[in-house]
């Protein structure tokens, strides 16, 4: 398996340009419901301490730009810390399209190490190495969503990636996809093992660019079959714990052929991650 995000594949052109509500800002998008939790987004945060940090410590500016963070500023604070151990000089702004909410955070700011600014897709004119962006393209269509992704591809500075999801309100469930300028690398799942019957239950969190085509005769409805037929073939492995019961049904998918992409150690968290090239819509 191999452990880069080299392989890219590019998100099919859309139709037609679809609008994107300009804020007070000129920051392109919409407000979102604003529900937060501490600890909600602690998945994709693994997966960029054990992925991303390197990308950050070879920036001349290691700038994290978390979009979307919405009513408190809990989980871009648990961001800062998160990284900020591991990343010298870090920079991490949090972007709200609503300025009341930017407002709202004022006494969290602490700048040039965490700071809040009104912005959305066009990230208020920052050039970050990363960005996380979640839970902020589920009230989009297909089209709006798919150009979201490219207005912030387009924003990301050299050598940049955004990585944008979907989490369910606890953080126990969460889907997220990686891009960079030339569009989408590879498709994470991530869960805690406990929580499900099966891996398909992960398909109500798949990205925008996903969820409807989450049906029979698309890759990606083959993909999470696949993993129900191995999920449901280590059965036996269940009274050894699920986390045990999930490794090995990551481990079936790579002995079939699944171009799995990063270290085996983190199926013991809970995540498999797969090139987009083997999920993506067809045509």
């Amino acid at each position: 398996m191999s452990s880069d995000h080299s392989r890219k594949a590019v998100l099919p052109p859309t139709r037609k340009q679809p609008r994107l509500a300009a804020g007070r800002a000129r920051a392109l998008g919409l407000p979102t419901r604003g529900t937060t939790n501490a600890n909600r987004l602690r998945r994709v945060d693994r997966w960029l301490l054990a992925t991303q940090v390197p990308r950050l410590r070879d920036a001349a500016r290691p700038l994290v730009v978390d979009l979307g963070y919405g009513a408190s500023a809990v989980t871009t604070l648990e961001l800062v810390d998160r990284l900020g151990s591991e990343v010298d000089g870090l920079e991490v702004v949090g972007l709200e399209i609503d300025p009341e909410r930017v407002a709202a955070v004022a006494a969290d700011r602490d700048p040039p190490r965490v700071d809040f600014r009104v912005g959305g897709f066009e990230l208020a004119g920052l050039a970050p190495v990363l960005v996380r962006a979640f839970n902020v393209l589920r009230q989009y269509d297909e089209e709006s969503a798919a150009r979201a992704w490219e207005t912030m591809c387009g924003a990301l500075g050299p050598g940049g990636l955004l990585v944008e999801g979907t989490c369910d309100e606890f953080g126990r469930r969460a889907c997220w996809v990686a891009l960079d300028e030339s569009g989408p690398l590879t498709l994470t799942l991530a869960v805690r093992p406990s929580d499900i019957d099966r891996p398909s239950d992960l398909a109500e969190r798949l990205p925008k660019a996903l969820i409807h085509h989450n049906v029979p005769g698309q890759p990606v409805h083959a993909f999470l079959a696949a993993f129900d037929a191995a999920w449901a073939a280590a059965a036996g492995l269940t009274t050894f714990g699920p986390r045990q019961r999930w490794v090995a049904a990551v481990e079936a998918l790579a002995g079939q052929g699944w171009p799995l992409v990063g270290s085996t150690r983190r199926w013991r968290h809970g995540e498999v991650t797969v090139r987009w090239s083997a999920v993506a819509p067809s045509p």
